[in-house]
């Protein structure tokens, strides 16, 4: 297995091919199923993704536990408690051709050794989020989202509020215990009516039905979850207790419906390849006019116990199989190119698109990444373009069409200065990215940019300085530095659009409560460029102190795991400027506070060298302190049982990586031995 750590002299270009593919789909998932911003189309994820495999299967050396080929998908967001799933909550392999469904179909007949044609359950893929609910004896107890596959957030709360969902199961065969899996959706039609309330509010606009359902999901206030309408399709099971499994997947839908849980009615049981394809062409022809949004179908063999028989590979079944339509385009024409700034001084060129329905949203914008990008596709303002969209939030311009080329069309020239600022826009020999030269303290763009991540929920967590807020304290001239948040009263944030003064201080109360917060998030809200999570926890890991981080040559910050060249001249030039060295110090002036200690560069943490599991739900540690306390202990926390392991700390419902660790006789901890532990080098 190969390490990400710095590339050998001499490395294949396929070793480096393999670490920008796992970078770039480990960010992609992370936006997708924890930030609800998807940051690329399907279809271009599904290409990455493939590729990826493709060299793992050439090269087995590569694969490793934390690729994307190797888990389903991001981490559950902090705000909600975790729920750890008795059975993981998979995903599906996907198929895109015909060639790609025959093949499916023969393996699962070689994995069966079966000379009859296989019956399979044929069913929509839903185009929302997927959920677990837990009904004991009858009554709905526990509701998760998938998480990570292993452990999800518990939004019980907020599935309360879905009235398709029952609270109470009915029928003359109710289980002891049920886990329902199923999808989260909300209705084309209800999508609309809740955009109109957002327009008529002056609010932001939802992109799509999916991400208005994630989002109406994760509300922290349940009450806002009760204003959306949510509906919900049933299509599988976790744990069943009390009750005979059914002999087949189409028998346990049949049997949801009996119990009054929601079923789609748009499901067959086929036979073979060939009734397959029926069955996707079949829902590719009535697919617009569904009233809710899908991106393909699903199959799944139809007899539980040949499922058993064939089994799972490390993410996905091999019973089963997601069959993708094709990403949806459209025609538009060009308007103009403009650019944006982003945070960093990236300069983006956008594509201003004469608005066109397509993927399931009138789409008005597209990025075009950066310069090279447009003069690849040969994009010009007046073109006509193929416009892509695969229930994404961000829309991709595949090619213009030759044919349709007007005389006057105008090739995008990248402006020489900011529109922002009016900074001179540079562009490095060695980076695609032209960027803004004018930084955060000139830029406005960079600064409304700088503060939003400063005020991130990974970052500072100062809940209710989103995007809306920081844009009026910058126009307004109220904040032009972090620093200055933390000199806000109630009566320059009262006088703000949509504040009142309860809201003001719920601002300054979340500003006053950050002010408690720890190195690594410090100095990852600082928002030095590649400097990210695990970069700054690396970083407060091994210095322990920031005066220590300040201090550091790049060939000390070389020997922090993790850190290149690359990272090491972009911190070390951050803290080179007379203006940051000045933010910090204005920082810890305003009271922001983090522990410190020596680092592991002088003197080595009790716990280092160390690996740790956990597992199950502790009784007074959320995951997060648990993982913060070995982490300041010199451990690292890892997400799966191996020999490697040193502790694993089991709490309440731990499963099966407390078996393993058991099977492999490693030590076990519960919270008190964790803590006892933790603390033995004080």
């Amino acid at each position: 297995m190969f390490s990400d750590g710095p590339l050998p002299p001499g490395a294949p270009d396929w070793l480096a091919r393999a670490r920008t593919l796992r970078g770039e789909l480990n960010g992609h998932n992370h936006a997708y199923y924890v930030l609800d911003q998807p940051s690329i189309p399907d279809a271009e994820y599904d290409r990455l993704f493939q590729e990826l495999q493709a060299l793992e299967t050439a090269h087995p050396e590569l694969v490793s536990p934390d690729s994307p080929t190797q888990r389903v998908g991001g981490a559950p967001l902090p705000q909600f408690d975790p729920v750890r799933h008795d059975v993981p909550m998979l995903s599906l392999g996907n198929g895109f051709a015909d060639d790609d469904i025959v093949a499916f179909d023969k393996r699962v007949q070689d994995g069966l050794e079966s000379l009859q044609q296989v019956r399979y359950a044929a069913e929509l893929k839903f185009d929302g989020l997927a959920i677990s609910l837990r009904y004991v004896d009858g009554v709905l107890v526990q509701a998760a989202t998938r998480g990570d596959g292993t452990t999800g957030e518990n939004v019980t709360a907020n599935i309360r509020t879905v009235r398709a969902i029952p609270l109470r199961l009915h029928g003359d065969q109710i289980p002891a215990v049920l886990d329902v899996r199923g999808e989260v959706l909300m209705y084309k039609e209800d999508f609309a009516r809740l955009n109109q309330r957002q327009r008529d509010a002056g609010q932001k606009e939802f992109a799509n039905p999916r991400n208005a359902a994630a989002g109406s999901l994760r509300q922290l206030d349940s009450r806002i979850t009760a204003q959306r309408t949510l509906r919900f399709f049933a299509y599988g099971i976790g744990v069943l207790e009390g009750a005979d499994m059914p002999a087949s997947h189409s028998a346990l839908l049949d049997w949801y419906g009996q119990l009054g849980l929601p079923v789609c009615r748009e499901r067959a049981v086929v036979t073979g390849a060939d009734g397959l394809l029926a069955f996707y062409r079949g829902i590719g022809d009535k697919r617009d006019g569904l009233p809710y949004e899908i991106d393909g179908v699903v199959y799944k063999v139809d007899r539980l116990d040949q499922q058993k028989h064939l089994g799972f590979v490390s993410r996905a079944p091999r019973f089963a199989l997601a069959h993708k339509f094709p990403a949806q385009e459209a025609l538009t024409q060009v308007l103009d190119i403009e650019v944006q700034v982003g945070r960093t001084g990236a300069i983006t060129p956008v594509a201003r698109l004469n608005p066109v329905f397509v993927g399931g949203v009138t789409v008005t914008n597209a990025t075009l990444h950066n310069e090279d990008e447009v003069r690849r596709k040969d994009v010009r303002i007046g073109d006509t373009v193929i416009v892509r969209r695969a229930g994404d939030v961000i829309p991709e311009v595949v090619a213009h069409v030759p044919e349709k080329r007007p005389q006057d069309a105008r090739q995008f020239v990248m402006p020489k200065t900011c529109p922002v600022c009016d900074s001179p826009i540079v562009r490095l020999e060695d980076e695609a990215i032209a960027r803004c030269s004018g930084g955060w303290l000139k830029c406005t763009a960079q600064r409304k940019g700088g503060l939003q991540h400063f005020a991130s929920r990974r970052a500072m967590d100062i809940e209710g300085l989103g995007e809306q807020l920081v844009e009026q304290l910058v126009d307004r001239h109220v904040v032009n530095t972090p620093a200055d948040l933390y000199r806000l009263g109630l009566s320059a944030l009262s006088e703000l659009d949509r504040m009142a003064d309860k809201s003001a201080q719920n601002v300054l109360d979340a500003l006053q409560k950050s002010k408690q917060t720890t190195l690594a998030r410090f100095i990852y809200a600082l928002g030095i460029r590649h400097v990210g999570e695990a970069t700054a926890k690396e970083l407060a890991r091994h210095f322990g102190s920031l005066d220590k981080v300040l201090a550091a040559d790049e060939a000390q910050l070389l020997d922090v795991a993790d850190i290149g060249p690359v990272v090491a001249a972009s911190i070390r030039a951050f803290f080179d400027d007379a203006l940051n060295v000045e933010l910090v110090e204005q920082l810890r002036a305003v009271g922001l506070q983090w522990s410190e200690d020596a680092g592991s560069d002088s003197q080595p943490k009790h716990l280092a060298g160390k690996t740790f599991v956990l597992t199950g739900t502790l009784p007074n540690l959320s995951r997060d302190e648990a993982s913060q306390m070995i982490e300041a202990a010199g451990g690292k926390v890892a997400g799966s049982v191996s020999k490697k392991t040193s502790y694993v700390v089991a709490g309440a419902e731990a499963g099966s990586k407390l078996a393993k660790a058991e099977e492999l006789g490693l030590a076990i901890l519960d919270e008190d031995g964790l803590k006892a532990l933790c603390n033995s080098g004080t």
